[in-house]
């Protein structure tokens, strides 16, 4: 299987850690792979394999690789998978925190000049009124709100989020924006009519509806996967989650 890599950036504690080809992934093995990966949730990885996306590793490789590795230490003391993720994500909380660059962004109490920071620029402006689609520096996003902000997000579900906004991750790959912000602007549409974001708690990576109920997260995860197989769709479809953002919008305004 040699599309997927580029070069191997290091082998620790036995295994390979790599940069990987996440578009192709996304594209021939799995839509599902985002930030990064292994054997625990992606059957294709090798067990001796950490796969982290070349777009995420210019800047992030060392956390993703401290979180990997912890939660490897932490499962051969007997810990359970969550216990594990736990304990991990305060490593990488700590080494992030070391960043002279976080420092400086902390020591702001603004939030809105916080959030110059965060934001990189607009995009969709010309079909979105009321709705603010931004591009923003999702490794900021990370250290300073929340580690596992994946590919996007929106008002409804984060609360470091302003009102009426979605986020796109400037990592995401520029030919997928369109795909990421169908799945947000579908799951936001969703939970803004009452729609739960999963029926139950998600775990860790759950991939999969368990429960037959209404969820806005995967309503949304299977639109996205469908316009990825029907590529001359997508304009349609943007603009028609974009025209139903902004009809709820309207509607709770003259409420």
């Amino acid at each position: 299987m040699k599309k997927p890599y580029i070069k191997r950036i290091a082998k620790i504690a036995g295994f390979g850690i790599w940069s990987v080809n996440g578009y192709w992934i996304r594209k021939n093995l799995d839509p599902a792979f985002t930030n990064f990966g292994s054997r625990r949730h992606f059957a294709f990885i090798p067990k001796d394999e950490f796969w982290i996306d070349k777009e995420n590793g210019k800047i992030e490789a060392r956390y993703f690789i401290e979180n990997f590795l912890a939660i490897q230490r932490e499962l051969k003391k007997g810990k359970s998978y969550p216990e594990a993720i736990e304990a991990a994500d305060k490593v990488e909380r700590r080494e992030r925190n070391r960043s002279e660059f976080l420092k400086k962004i902390k020591k702001i109490r603004v939030k809105e000049k916080i959030l110059k920071r965060v934001y990189k620029k607009p995009l969709f402006e010309k079909y979105a009124k009321n709705l603010k689609i931004k591009l923003v520096r999702g490794n900021i996003v990370r250290s300073l709100f929340y580690l596992d902000f994946t590919e996007g997000g929106h008002d409804k579900i984060y609360n470091f989020i302003p009102e009426n906004e979605i986020w796109i991750d400037d990592k995401v790959y520029k030919k997928e924006r369109a795909l990421v912000l169908i799945h947000e602007l579908r799951e936001r549409a969703l939970m803004s009519k009452g729609w739960p974001y999963t029926p139950t708690p998600q775990g860790v990576f759950e991939r999969q509806n368990k429960t037959g109920k209404r969820s806005a997260h995967f309503s949304a995860e299977n639109l996205e996967y469908w316009c990825r197989n029907h590529p001359k769709s997508i304009r349609r479809i943007l603009l028609r989650e974009i025209r139903e953002n902004e009809k709820f919008m309207e509607k709770s305004v003259k409420k």
